[in-house]
């Protein structure tokens, strides 16, 4: 492995992010998009993976595999196996050939269906959840799983900067169980660790 990032994850990464350029460029609508993760987010959820030895990783919103993909390099280094969800089965399938693609396919796997459903069957301690879904739905999906979070886990949220997620930040401001600060990373991701 070259880096943390291993070659084959790099060419399928290398890949979906020139298939993700030339649906912008197309000007689709969002609706339809793929709408991935950004480079830099996408590194800085591979670090906080290795740096906080998260084994037990869920995702929620992982549409064609691209976050995925850089959570399970990550967890390929600790040991650690990622869960995504997907609402779209199309969608789900896809990102589930993509990880296979990129060498990670026994790392993670993506599951289809309601999030919600998905984060409720959770029994074992979560160590790092990443929420990258309809923004309306991040406070319901934190909700859903915060007590599933191990003391000392992470909370990762995407577009935090570039959409209005304000309701969901009160949120996290109000709670005595979480400490939480907003990252001005590309589209912003806020950053938050459970206490207790």
């Amino acid at each position: 492995m070259a880096g943390l990032i291993s070659e084959r994850a790099r060419a399928t990464l290398e890949r979906l992010y020139a298939d993700d350029a030339r649906q912008r460029a197309a000007g689709l609508p969002a609706a339809v998009r793929t709408r991935n993760l950004d480079r830099e987010s996408g590194r800085f959820l591979a670090i906080s993976v290795v740096a906080t030895g998260a084994r037990r990783i869920v995702e929620v919103g992982s549409s064609n595999g691209v976050s995925t993909i850089w959570l399970a390099s990550g967890a390929a280094r600790t040991g650690g196996t990622v869960t995504g969800t997907e609402l779209l089965p199309e969608r789900a399938g896809e990102a589930n050939r993509n990880l296979a693609e990129a060498g990670l396919g026994r790392v993670a796997e993506v599951i289809p269906g309601d999030a919600g459903v998905t984060l409720r069957a959770f029994a074992e301690p979560i160590d790092l959840l990443f929420i990258d879904a309809e923004k309306e739905d991040y406070p319901a999906h934190f909700l859903a799983v915060v007590e599933k979070i191990r003391p000392g886990g992470l909370i990762l949220a995407d577009n935090v900067l570039s959409h209005d997620l304000s309701a969901y930040q009160s949120l996290l401001r109000e709670r005595p169980d979480v400490e939480t600060t907003t990252l001005p990373l590309e589209r912003g991701i806020e950053v938050t660790v459970k206490l207790a």
